[in-house]
C-alpha cells in the first residue's frame, strides 16, 4: 500500500459543530463516518483536535504495539487531570507510567482479586435484598450502589463507619458529573469560579475523606496483613525509599474510583438489560447461576461487553510521525481504535446486533478484535477485578431474584462523560424473590478455583 502524507478523509464541518454532535451522539458520528469513509477515517472537534480513527485490526494492532514513547495514551487523557491528579496512572506516559503501573499490579493479581470474592458476594447479596418487587425500577443506581461499596471496602479498605457513610454520600455525587462539570474538568483553572463552587466542595470534600484513609493506613500497626488496594500501595517501596506521596495515593485511589465505579456497573446494567429481553438466555443465565457455571457467566459478560462496550473508544497522541493504515500521520494528531466499530464489524462477529453468548465460549479472544478494557500498556489495570466482579455480582442476582422479560424495546446508548448507559438506567422487574443458600463461601470457592485453572 502507497502510503500519503495527507490526512484520511472525514467529514469537512467545523470542528466546533463536530464537538456538539460528538456531544449528544458520538458512537452514531463514528459509525456514519466509518460508512462513508471506511476503516480509517478522520474527525476534528474543537476539544480533541484532529482524530484519526481505526477500526481494522492491523491498525490498531500498531497502536496498542507501539511505543510508548510515541503513543502517548496519558495525554490523550490529560482532560480528566483536573479530577484524578496530575500523577494519576491514567494521565502520565513513558519511564513514569511503566513504573507506576508496576507498583499498582498487586491488588489487581488473580490470587489477590479471587480472596475479595466473597465480600463482592456479600455486598450484591445486602443491595438485592432491597430490590423492589412486582414493579419496574432503573437498575443501574442499585448497580452502581454495589460496585462503588465494593471499591469502598475493597480496593480503600475504608471501615469507620462515619467515613464510610460521608464516602457512600460524596462519591456519587463527585462522580455522576454532567457537561457543565466536565468543562471545568478539562479546564481546571475554572474550578476556582463561582459557577464550579459545588464541584470544588465535592471535590475537597472527597480528597478529606481519602487522605484520612491514607493516613489510617499509614499509622495501622497490622499495615502488613491487610488485603486492601490502599494497604498493598502505601507498603509498595516502603524498604527502598520510592514508597508513594499522599498525594500520589490520593490521585490512584480516585482514579480507581471513577474508573472502576460506573463502568462496572454500567456493565452489569447492560447485561440485564440484554438477558431480560431475550427469555432463552435468561434462563440459561439462571440455571448457570444456579449450577455454578461461571464460564457461562463469563461468555454473558464478555458478550455484554463486546455488544454494549461501556467506554466507545480510547486514544493515543502522536509524539512523532508514524505510518498506519497507509498515511503518514503527523504528530500531535490523536489515533483513535475504535472498540464499537470493531465490535460492531460484521466479518468478526457474524450477526453482530445478535446479543450471542455462545459465541464467546471457548473463544479466544484477540487483545484487536474484543478490546472493552482497551489495550497494550495501557488496557485498563483492573479488567480483571471487574470480570470477576460482574461474575460474582450477576450470579448473585440470578440466585436470588426471578426476573420478567419484556418485549419492550432495547434501551439507547447515552452518552454520561466518557462511557455509554442504558438511557433509561436499565429498567428491570423482579417478580419475585428466591430462596439460596449463602453464596459467600460458594463465591470464593468457584472463583479461586476458576482462577487456578487458567
Amino acid at each position: 500500500m502507497s502510503t500519503t502524507t495527507a490526512l484520511p478523509p472525514g467529514p469537512r464541518l467545523p470542528s466546533i459543530a463536530m464537538s456538539l454532535l460528538m456531544l449528544r451522539w458520538w458512537p452514531r458520528v463514528v459509525a456514519l463516518a466509518q460508512r462513508r469513509y471506511g476503516k480509517v477515517f478522520t474527525l476534528t472537534n474543537s476539544v480533541m483536535g484532529q482524530m484519526v480513527y481505526l477500526a481494522d485490526p492491523a491498525d490498531i494492532k500498531t497502536v496498542f504495539a507501539g511505543d510508548p514513547r510515541i503513543f502517548h495514551a496519558g495525554e490523550a487523557n490529560s482532560m480528566l487531570s483536573g479530577l484524578l491528579g496530575d500523577s494519576s496512572v491514567l494521565v502520565i506516559d513513558e519511564d513514569v507510567h511503566r513504573d507506576r503501573r508496576r507498583s499498582m499490579m498487586a491488588p489487581f493479581h488473580r490470587d489477590a482479586v479471587a480472596r475479595q470474592a466473597a465480600v463482592m458476594a456479600e455486598i450484591a447479596a445486602d443491595n438485592i435484598a432491597g430490590w423492589p418487587v412486582g414493579r419496574p425500577f432503573a437498575v443501574a443506581p442499585k448497580m452502581a450502589e454495589i460496585t462503588l461499596e465494593v471499591i469502598l471496602r475493597t480496593v480503600i479498605g475504608a471501615s469507620d463507619p462515619a467515613r464510610l457513610a460521608a464516602l457512600r454520600d460524596v462519591m456519587p455525587r463527585l462522580l455522576s458529573v454532567g457537561p457543565w462539570e466536565s468543562l471545568a474538568i478539562a479546564r481546571p483553572e475554572l474550578i476556582e469560579r463561582r459557577p464550579w463552587r459545588r464541584l470544588r466542595r465535592l471535590m475537597a470534600e472527597a480528597d478529606r475523606l481519602l487522605y484520612a484513609e491514607i493516613a489510617d493506613r499509614r499509622a495501622d500497626p497490622d499495615l502488613a496483613d491487610r488485603t486492601d488496594a490502599l494497604a498493598m500501595l502505601v507498603r509498595v517501596g516502603a524498604d527502598d525509599g520510592s514508597a508513594m506521596t499522599d498525594k500520589e495515593l490520593r490521585d490512584q485511589l480516585i482514579t480507581l474510583l471513577v474508573a472502576g465505579h460506573d463502568t462496572t456497573a454500567t456493565g452489569l446494567s447492560w447485561a440485564l438489560e440484554r438477558l431480560t429481553r431475550h427469555p432463552d438466555l435468561l434462563v440459561a443465565a439462571v440455571r448457570a447461576a444456579d449450577d455454578g457455571d461461571d464460564e457461562y457467566l463469563d461468555a454473558i459478560d464478555k458478550e455484554t461487553l463486546r455488544i454494549r462496550p461501556v467506554v466507545p473508544d480510547v486514544g493515543r497522541i502522536l509524539t512523532e510521525p508514524v505510518e498506519i493504515a497507509g498515511y503518514r500521520l503527523p504528530a500531535g494528531v490523536m489515533v483513535v481504535p475504535s472498540i464499537t466499530l470493531v465490535h460492531d464489524d460484521a466479518e468478526i462477529y457474524p450477526d453482530p446486533d445478535r446479543f450471542e453468548p455462545d459465541r464467546m465460549l471457548g473463544a479466544t479472544l484477540s487483545p484487536t478484535t474484543w478490546l472493552p478494557f482497551g489495550g497494550g500498556n495501557r488496557r485498563c489495570l483492573g479488567a480483571g477485578f471487574a470480570m470477576v466482579e460482574m461474575r460474582v455480582v450477576l450470579r448473585e442476582v440470578l440466585r436470588r431474584v426471578e426476573l420478567a422479560t419484556t418485549t419492550s424495546p432495547g434501551e439507547r446508548p447515552r452518552i454520561k462523560h466518557v462511557i455509554l448507559t442504558p438511557h433509561r438506567g436499565a429498567r428491570i422487574t423482579v417478580r419475585t424473590r428466591r430462596q439460596v443458600a449463602d453464596a459467600a463461601v460458594e463465591a470464593v470457592r468457584t472463583d479461586s478455583a476458576a482462577l487456578q485453572q487458567d
